[in-house]
């Protein structure tokens, strides 16, 4: 069962991504998707005129706490997904050679130049970067995305300044993951990616453009680094809040229908599970998961749980926050869950801002438990790419020992 502001075509992918996967470890279970958001997703007409003009402010940040080398890696990329071209605006206001060589010699950095613009023109046919952008999602953003920066003043700029092999190599690698954070950013929530699989995409780009560096490093690090870990400071959001809003509506709308309106859409969550041949795991993305907590704990309350329920997995889920808040529609303000509740696995990733612990919420209770994953993406990236994690299959698979795995009919 999907999660807020999913429709059909992503939901399609999606599924079938988690078809694949846990065939490899559940081979004899019949996968069953719950597709919602056509009938019970939120359509947003006549614009936002609610959002507030946009007005930034401007004051002194404070200085931003150390952080461990994986928070550094998800705010430089939080930083170049907001800002593709930021690492190479850098380099070239940083380079300091005013010597452009002799003419007719074509320098280091041009090379990198003329070999972006040639592949902006021809998109790779075969090997791994053709397989890998099918596999993300994202080779639709292909042209008009190396286009964007091999046109842009930024990346000409840097070039024109890479007047030997050290410079032009960090030139080609900070292109490469300029090209790799805008085709992520213009595939937004669509592109199902890991850290990996996104370092792999870098690594690619590099190596065709002569660069090998993955992570930003020199030059651009060093002034880069501390706007990074402050990229979601207040005037940031106050920048960004009509974008943010608007691109987030049909999310946003989907949570706000279902706690007023949830009613018909548990309802028809019941009608799938029940439809099922035998025992069932159930497995929830976000706004999913909520409704799965809220349909099993109301069910059990009234003393007709579903009883060929095995197991409730909830990924990237809001439900135990909402618990905490007193404003979980299936359970009263501070309740335990119910006799007649399945056993819960709770996956989560901490960089996954909508994702929350479920065993704290529920310390007494041996039905609960957490798995943390890691993507290695920044939000919003880290709350999609859990279906491309082993680790999650593998830790599903860990809780439905041999003896009780379900028999076909399980529902997702």
């Amino acid at each position: 069962m999907h999660g807020t502001g999913v429709r059909q075509k992503r939901f399609d992918a999606t599924f079938d991504q988690v078809a694949r996967s846990l065939r490899d470890h559940l081979p004899d279970a019949d996968l069953v998707p719950c597709y919602w958001g056509g009938d019970f997703g939120v359509t947003v007409a006549g614009g936002l005129r609610s959002v507030p003009a946009e007005r930034v402010t401007r004051g002194v940040l404070d200085d931003v706490p150390a952080a461990g080398p994986l928070e550094q890696e998800v705010a430089l990329w939080s930083l170049l997904l907001a800002d593709p071209l930021c690492e190479l605006r850098v380099l070239a206001a940083a380079s300091g050679s005013e010597d452009y060589g002799m003419p007719g010699v074509r320098s280091p950095g041009e090379t990198v130049a003329r070999r972006l613009a040639d592949l902006a023109e021809r998109r790779p046919a075969t090997g791994e970067l053709p397989v890998l952008l099918d596999s993300l999602g994202i080779t639709g953003h292909y042209g008009p995305v190396l286009h964007r920066v091999a046109g842009s003043t930024e990346f000409t700029e840097a070039c024109v300044r890479a007047r030997d092999a050290v410079d032009a190599r960090e030139v080609a690698a900070a292109a490469a993951r300029a090209v790799t954070a805008g085709l992520l950013a213009a595939a937004e929530d669509e592109a199902m990616c890991t850290g990996a699989e996104r370092d792999r995409l870098a690594d690619l780009f590099g190596g065709l453009l002569g660069g090998t560096v993955r992570a930003p490093g020199g030059r651009a690090t060093a002034l880069l680094g501390a706007l990074a870990l402050r990229i979601l400071t207040q005037p940031a959001l106050n920048h960004w809040r009509t974008p943010l809003t608007d691109g987030s509506a049909p999310a946003l709308g989907d949570i706000l229908r279902y706690q007023a309106r949830g009613g018909p859409l548990r309802d028809h969550l019941e009608g799938v599970i029940r439809s099922g041949t035998g025992p069932a795991v159930l497995i929830g993305h976000s706004l999913g998961g909520i409704a799965l907590v809220d349909l099993l704990a109301m069910a059990a309350i009234r003393q007709a749980p579903l009883s060929d329920v095995r197991l409730l997995v909830t990924v990237g889920s809001q439900a135990p926050f909402l618990h905490e808040c007193g404003a979980l529609t299936g359970l009263p303000p501070g309740a335990g869950l119910p006799p007649g509740f399945p056993r819960w696995l709770n996956i989560y990733d901490r960089q996954d801002l909508l994702a929350f612990r479920a065993a704290p919420v529920f310390p007494d209770d041996a039905r609960v438990s957490d798995h943390e994953v890691i993507s290695r993406q920044p939000f919003p990236l880290s709350h999609g790419a859990y279906w491309k994690i082993e680790a999650l299959y593998e830790r599903i698979a860990e809780a439905l020992p041999a003896s009780g795995r379900p028999e076909p009919g399980a529902a997702e």
